[in-house]
Formats: C-alpha cells, structure tokens, sequence
C-alpha cells in the first residue's frame, strides 16, 4: 500500500510478556518480564507475501522481498512504496521464492543510489524438477524513490547440489563485523542426511568473500571443492543469524516437531542434525537427544513446543534500553517477538510479546524502533 495505514494498537507490556514455562528449555526454568512499560504497535504498510525487511543503513529506506519475486523500497518516513525493477526470476512454490536482503553498513549514507545490495532467492535447476538458493550481488541505481532498479545482477553463490523439493533453502546472508567476510545460511532442503556429509553444502553456514568465493581459513579448506566453502554443519533450517556485541555469530533454526535451537555457531562445529535433535520426526519416530560426549555442539537454548523461529536479531538500539544485547526473535507459529538474554554461551528467554500475524522477518530502524514483517503481508513498527 502506498499510503501509512491508521490502525495503531497500544498495550502495556507486562499483557503482553508471556511467561516462559516448559516452552523454553535449557535444563533449568527460564526468566519472565520486561522492564519497560508500554510498548505501541503500528501498522504501516501492506505486502504481498514479504520474505525480507532490510534498512539500507543511515537511511530511513525499507527494502522488502515479496517471495514471489518482487523487490520494494519503503519511504518510512512517507509510507509511499515502489518496485524496484531488475529482480531476477524465483522459482517460487512450498517455501522457495524471493529471500534475504543484506547492505553493507559501511556503505552507510544519506542516500541508497550507488549501493551494493546483496540478495537471495530459490532457482530453478537446469531439468525444471530441481531446485536451490542462490546469493546475488548487484549495485542500486535510485535517482529517486520511485526509480530504483538493480543494475549488474550476478549469481556468486549457489547451494550445492540442486535437489527435488520446496523446503528448508535457509538462504540467510550475514557479513561479520569487518565486512572481511559473507555467511550464507544453506538448509537442509528437507533431505536430513546431506546434513553430516561435508561434501555438499546441505545443512551448512558457508563463509565467503564478498565475491561469492571460499573463504581464506575456513576449517575445510583443504579438501576443496564446495567443503571449503563450509564453516560450520549439521543444520536443519536456519532461519536468522546476527553478531553479538563479542563479535559472536548466532543462529536460530528450526528443529523437527520440537526441538527449535539458537546456536552459537563455531569454526568446523557439527551441530548434530539429524542424527541429534530434542525434537522428534514428524512421524512421532524419535531422534536421540544430545548428551555431554555426543561430540555434536549443542543449543544454548531449545523450544519444545516450538516457536517456529523466521528471523533473529541482537538489539542494539536506544528505544528499548533494557533490551541492549538480547536476541530478538521472530516467531511464525508462535506469533511473537521472543526476547532472550544471554549471559556467556547462556540463554534464557526472557518475555515474549504477542503478534498478530506469524513473523517472518524484523529490522531495527536508526531511531531504535522494531519493525517486524508478517507472513499475512503486514509490516509493523514498535516502538515505546
């Protein structure tokens, strides 16, 4: 939509928190409760199935991935919106379509003209019955807000092998904080097993350059091939990654039915799936659950019941003072944000605040306010 829409929703949040009882689990109780008083939620705009929501850094422009294959820029201080021509063709269906959206922040200005822009998306394989997710780099030429378009468009990274089926592409892009480096979250596709074998990048966070080429001092460097490409392995579906404040990088995915872990991910780390899971298959068949001599890294902390997790971020703004340093979750079938503080390679979840919709993705805006997309086509700013 391309005016602000005029629904606002305020409530207290101590309504809102929900307690964290046997859905969080770390092997004690967590905490409950937020230490601010109220929390105002506004609509302000509309979308045909949004993916991605990405601020281009030092502006107040909102960059949104409709799964489809669209891509719009957001005026937030306006609500106008406008599509910005170029995107490449999606193989869209199940899960695939339209994915992530990443700047680099040291590309920061008053304007987006000119800026590097990194993107994702599920493509065809060269049969028409096999798919994969792909990352792409292109330069934003915006004269003007209602004039953007991707210019030099190029794949430079594509998950490997191309398999049948819709699911789990993952296909999350993160830089590390000096930029020196691009990780690219790759599901499992749903095939569990390509998980533990190193020699695809199923079930994998591959690091990069910014060229889409293997990094130097990956763990796997020397066997070659797209092994040296993987940092860490044994994922299911990752769904959000971000850097803590230590340098950090975390992510969340989903588990099986049960079992949604956030991982601190480490250098040649195997986090177990599917051979360990707290989940169980869908099936009701069981899956061993980690144990201290598993060898297999384990979450910090895990749902069962699941919160179904579809993006994460560490707060780092002014807004919501008490919240400095947590992670932020977006819950889809929990239809949430889930709060966790976390203390070392500790986490507890914190609150949860009610949202209406499943959240699929959340940015946080240069004044401190959330912003939150929602599978429904919504997109949502809270703020105090």
């Amino acid at each position: 939509m391309n005016t602000l829409s005029k629904l606002i929703i305020a409530s207290s949040l101590p309504s809102l928190a929900l307690a964290s009882c046997a859905a969080a689990q770390t092997g004690e109780s967590s905490g409950t409760g937020s230490g601010t008083e109220g929390l105002t939620i506004t609509q302000m705009g509309e979308f045909e199935k949004p993916w991605a929501i990405e601020f281009a850094p030092g502006t107040d422009m909102l960059f949104v991935t409709e799964k489809e294959g669209v891509l719009k820029v957001m005026d937030t201080a306006s609500g106008t919106s406008a599509t910005v021509a170029g995107a490449p063709e999606v193989a869209f269906g199940g899960q695939g379509g339209f994915g992530d959206i990443a700047f680099l922040p040291s590309e920061a200005g008053a304007n987006v003209d000119g800026r590097t822009i990194y993107l994702s998306w599920a493509e065809m394989g060269e049969d028409g019955d096999t798919r994969g997710a792909v990352v792409g780099k292109a330069t934003l030429a915006c004269p003007a807000m209602d004039n953007c378009a991707l210019e030099g468009l190029e794949v430079i990274w594509r998950q490997a092998p191309k398999v049948e089926g819709r699911g789990h592409y993952s296909h999350r892009i993160t830089f590390s904080p000096d930029e020196s480096h691009m990780y690219i979250a790759s599901g499992d596709r749903q095939k569990m097993t390509p998980a533990q074998d190193k020699t695809n990048t199923l079930g994998s966070i591959v690091r990069l350059n910014l060229d889409g080429t293997p990094a130097e001092g990956n763990p796997f460097a020397a066997e070659g091939g797209v092994t040296a490409e993987i940092w860490s392995y044994g994922h299911r579906n990752v769904l959000g990654m971000d850097w803590d404040a230590q340098g950090r990088l975390w992510d969340i995915e989903h588990g099986p039915a049960g079992g949604d872990e956030l991982n601190l991910v480490e250098a040649g780390a195997n986090y177990g799936w599917p051979t360990r899971s707290y989940g169980e298959h869908y099936n009701g068949d069981p899956i061993t659950d980690h144990s201290d001599d598993d060898g297999f890294n384990k979450p910090a902390i895990w749902w069962t019941p699941v919160i179904a997790p579809g993006d994460m971020q560490f707060y780092t703004g002014d807004m919501f003072a008490d919240w400095q340093g947590d992670a932020l979750i977006a819950g889809l079938s929990s239809q949430a944000i889930v709060r966790v503080e976390i203390d070392g390679e500790n986490a507890v979840e914190a609150a949860r605040y009610p949202i209406e919709g499943r959240v699929r993705s959340l940015d946080i805006a240069s004044d401190g306010s959330i912003w939150v997309a929602t599978d429904e086509g919504k997109v949502l700013r809270l703020s105090m």
